[in-house]
């Protein structure tokens, strides 16, 4: 693409945009005073985020209960909707096969948490984006075996809301024998390609999340996928170790602008709000998980303090990093990983009700401790 070209826009919302541009896109398009303050502000929060995560000695504290949250947030700007209640205790019972006993809207969440960790091994594993990497985090969502939607298959995004114009074509995706799979391969290439430009991490996410929305490889769940890949670039290129980055409730609580900002690129090439947009997203949740890990970490110290000093419960520390690596405990949570017999760890929970450090409730035959600290920390 020639140098200060403006960006070819998709001339018919309701034709298959075949014509969509290969990346890289021209950095003329997105090089900006405004963006790259924007890029600063994000890379310092995303910095300060991951040198914290780095410094906790376990951090299962983190994977169980933030990755929790990125799922159940992402799921719900698909309308996919679960309860707090719910998604916890179906995650407590998941040993004991809970995702299948849970409701539906339960389950879906716990398949986008399968999936964004099937991604991250994946990636650890191979090194390398590909497709298999991308059809693998679809089949886990949508519990399906299917791929890369075939050439028949033309998918419309449909525009929202009641007033006139809602259910109409807002954009039509590439279509036909070869064209999805060319387009995916191209993302892919500058996915992998260390020297495409742009070298940032996160300019470059922007315009991976973005182009593969508007490519749109599968018949569903374009979105929860596209999002777990942002966070999977990022862990890729050791901007953060874990992908602990809660990334989708900034986009849940700006959902309209972040679906106006991905058709102005395709409307009118307005690459630098989109850009704007996603930065101000990795500061804003680095800056929210940040306060969340640090919360976390503050409230296990406290609980530990409480157990050194008021109960002869032995290695009491193992105790209060257990009880934080998920809402609710159960005593096999404790018995399954060794850290106690099955005696002493149900009358260490118990002690732990009677402090009041837990609460205990039983639901449907089953004893469940909830750690409130820690549910209220998740809750903000």
């Amino acid at each position: 693409m020639p140098i200060n070209q403006p960006y070819p826009v998709n001339p018919d919302r309701t034709r298959p945009w075949n014509d969509l541009p290969d990346l890289p896109v021209d950095p003329s398009l997105y090089r900006d005073v405004e963006v790259y303050e924007q890029l600063g502000q994000a890379k310092e929060a995303l910095a300060l985020l991951a040198g914290r995560s780095i410094a906790i000695p376990n951090p299962a504290m983190l994977i169980n209960s933030i990755t929790l949250q990125e799922a159940k947030v992402s799921s719900a700007i698909e309308n996919v909707f679960t309860t707090d209640d719910d998604l916890y205790k179906a995650v407590s019972d998941s040993k004991a096969n809970g995702e299948e006993a849970a409701p539906g809207p339960t389950k879906e969440v716990l398949r986008y948490r399968e999936a964004l960790w099937d991604g991250y091994h994946y990636l650890k594993e191979h090194d390398r984006f590909d497709r298999n990497y991308f059809v693998r985090l679809y089949q886990i969502i949508q519990e399906s075996g299917d791929g890369i939607r075939p050439p028949f298959a033309r998918t419309f995004i449909r525009m929202g809301g009641t007033g006139p114009n809602a259910g109409k074509p807002a954009y039509t995706p590439p279509q036909g024998k070869g064209i999805v799979e060319a387009k995916l391969n191209n993302l892919i290439g500058f996915l992998n390609d260390e020297a495409s430009r742009p070298a940032d991490v996160l300019l470059k996410m922007c315009i991976a999340h973005y182009q593969f929305e508007v490519i749109h490889p599968f018949r569903d769940g374009n979105g929860r996928v596209g999002r777990i890949m942002n966070l999977h670039i990022i862990t890729k290129n050791n901007a953060l170790e874990l992908p602990i980055l809660y990334l989708s409730r900034y986009i849940l609580e700006h959902k309209q602008e972040y679906y106006e900002y991905l058709a102005g690129v395709s409307r009118q090439g307005d690459w630098k709000s989109w850009m704007l947009y996603m930065l101000k997203a990795v500061e804003r949740t680095s800056q929210l998980t940040l306060r969340k890990v640090n919360d976390i970490i503050e409230s296990k110290e406290e609980i530990l303090g409480v157990l050194q000093e008021q109960t002869d419960i032995r290695r009491p520390d193992v105790l209060a990093t257990a009880i934080f690596t998920q809402p609710y405990i159960k005593v096999n949570h404790l018995t399954d990983h060794n850290l106690y017999a099955e005696n002493t760890a149900r009358n260490y929970l118990n002690e732990l009700a009677e402090l009041q450090i837990l609460q205990k409730r039983e639901i449907k035959g089953k004893h469940y401790y909830i750690n409130p600290a820690l549910v209220e920390i998740l809750s903000y």
